[in-house]
């Protein structure tokens, strides 16, 4: 009998666009508020705080939630909410594919630079030996975080079919200079 190797990362695993996304930072940032505000915009949540993932194929990664957490999300302020009594069997899925991890960093430790205004920056983040592109979008207050998550899972999604707006853009400014 072969064991699967399963992965515990902290944070919540949502479905945002058919894409799945992890949401991780640190403790206080606002990840469950934020899985909250994406859920009634009509997203799907699959785990809060301890989703576990594995491996199915050399380049896949699923996530899933543990049996004793499912449905469930943790919200300072309000306490445990079940998503799926609030909002319906669609506001909940079991498992999905992870291909995105955005990560929520502190508003004072988020720096911004110019090409970033052009593209969205990405980083990799290895997942059971898949690497995952990771983004990082600063947590500050005046900022709408379930906009730009949902964007950043759009993205992604247009990037899987060989779209990316960047180089478009970088293409289109090109042409003019001609």
């Amino acid at each position: 009998m072969k064991l699967t190797e399963i992965s515990i990362l902290h944070g919540v695993f949502m479905e945002i666009a058919e894409i799945g996304v992890l949401l991780v930072g640190q403790s206080g940032l606002g990840k469950s508020e934020l899985a909250l505000d994406l859920v009634s915009r009509g997203h799907r949540l699959i785990a809060d705080d301890a989703p576990e993932f594995t491996r199915v194929a050399a380049d896949t990664i699923c996530g899933t939630c543990p049996d004793a957490l499912q449905n469930f999300l943790e919200v300072r302020g309000l306490g445990v909410l079940n998503v799926r009594e609030m909002y319906g069997e669609k506001a909940v899925k079991s498992s999905q594919y992870l291909e995105l991890i955005v990560k929520l960093d502190p508003a004072d430790r988020t720096s911004s630079k110019p090409e970033d205004r052009i593209r969205l920056p990405e980083s990799k983040v290895d997942v059971l030996g898949v690497d995952i592109p990771m983004i990082v979008l600063s947590a500050a207050p005046h900022r709408n975080l379930a906009v730009l998550v949902e964007a950043a899972a759009r993205s992604q999604s247009l990037g899987k079919r060989g779209y990316v707006a960047s180089r478009d853009f970088s293409d289109r400014q090109k042409k003019l200079m001609q």
